[in-house]
């Protein structure tokens, strides 16, 4: 039934594409018809359109997706083994909350059948739709939005800039932590930035990752859901000039961070949102697009652990703690250290090599601590 609710791409772009290089995305992509779907392990990914930004008190008009859509099927795709599947777009309901169930129905039943959803367009409160989507799956989640804001406003109407308030406090709370990367300090106020810091959640000041878009990695490579903020990319890259943003990230670093979320083997769901129309943001979205479809295309499978057989483990006494153990892939290379969250339950958290060296030198990873913290409180 939900499916029958979405709108198919139109005739026109559908044209479009059939005038295309045989070897470009579009023509290698499967288009939804309309009716029923059931994926049967045939499609990795699918691409969702949101044609509601009514949460945005500052948005332009009907997003035009059809834009994204030419653009990125424009492109020719890497050496990929993931299949796509384009299921149209979720035009917007009468009210919003019919648009957020909508999307809460389809991202939980895709992410049933082992497809990632890919949500483009529409304002940055379907974040709250896609979280709500994991009620459905029962289980709690790590959400990561790559925003300048903190999106805890407390003005109403502007839905968009405060669905994290509704996220924090609305039942049932689902929420395990929460993640901002690239918050500009100028946008926030002084209380909400203290807010995520006394809930032990994690924020990251743009000048801290774009000195090092590294460091976004482990976070990236922990959360469940990736929401994208498109006012988080500095305008002189993103071409909004609407909303003129002088800071924020380049091209090509929140394209890395598009990768890094492909990439992880944990992120079910992933939004691109408030998009300004604009043809400069068009060719930026559909490029951060290729690159989170290739970061899928290389995941390493390395989560959920099954057997710690292909890692070496690394004990590091720190003085005043018990020991610290580190887990180190022998695929990927990559770190994870070991946090107790419960009386006997331990998890294996993600980290960098950077957090080993703090603790050969006696300092404690700031994300461990956090997580230990979070799961005392």
């Amino acid at each position: 039934m939900i499916y029958e609710l979405l709108k198919p791409i139109d005739k026109d772009l559908i044209n479009y594409i059939d005038g295309l290089q045989s070897q470009c995305i579009g023509k290698k992509v499967t288009f939804f018809s309309g009716g029923k779907f059931d994926n049967e392990g045939r499609y990795s990914i699918a691409i969702i359109g949101v044609n509601d930004n009514r949460g945005n008190a500052d948005a332009i008009g009907i997003v035009d997706i059809s834009k994204i859509r030419k653009a990125w099927y424009s492109l020719y795709p890497g050496n990929w083994g993931v299949n796509i599947i384009d299921l149209g777009n979720v035009v917007a309901g009468e009210r919003l909350e019919d648009t957020y169930y909508l999307i809460k129905m389809l991202v939980a039943d895709l992410i049933k059948q082992g497809v990632v959803p890919v949500l483009i367009g529409g304002s940055q409160d379907m974040t709250y739709a896609m979280y709500r989507a994991y009620d459905v799956l029962e289980q709690s989640v790590n959400l990561v939005s790559i925003d300048a804001k903190l999106d805890l406003s407390k003005s109403e109407g502007d839905v968009a800039n405060s669905y994290l308030t509704r996220i924090i406090l609305e039942e049932p709370t689902n929420l395990f932590n929460f993640s901002n990367i690239g918050y500009q300090t100028y946008f926030n106020a002084q209380e909400e930035i203290d807010l995520i810091s006394s809930l032990f959640f994690e924020a990251y000041r743009v000048g801290e990752i774009s000195g090092n878009v590294k460091l976004a990695e482990p976070v990236l490579r922990d959360a469940d859901i990736v929401s994208i903020d498109m006012t988080s990319v500095k305008s002189a890259d993103s071409g909004n000039f609407e909303f003129f943003n002088p800071n924020g990230f380049d091209g090509r670093e929140i394209c890395a961070l598009a990768r890094y979320s492909g990439l992880s083997d944990r992120v079910s769901s992933f939004g691109i949102f408030n998009y300004n129309n604009n043809k400069n943001e068009t060719l930026l979205i559909a490029q951060m697009l290729w690159y989170f479809v290739e970061g899928v295309n290389y995941r390493s499978n390395e989560y959920p652990f099954v057997s710690k057989a292909g890692y070496l483990k690394y004990i590091v006494p720190v003085e005043g703690y018990d020991d610290l153990i580190f887990y180190k892939s022998d695929i990927s290379e990559r770190w994870w250290i070991e946090a107790s969250i419960e009386a006997e339950r331990k998890v294996l958290l993600p980290c960098s090599y950077e957090d080993y060296e703090l603790a050969i030198s006696q300092i404690v990873p700031e994300r461990w601590w956090r997580t230990i913290k979070k799961s005392i409180v």
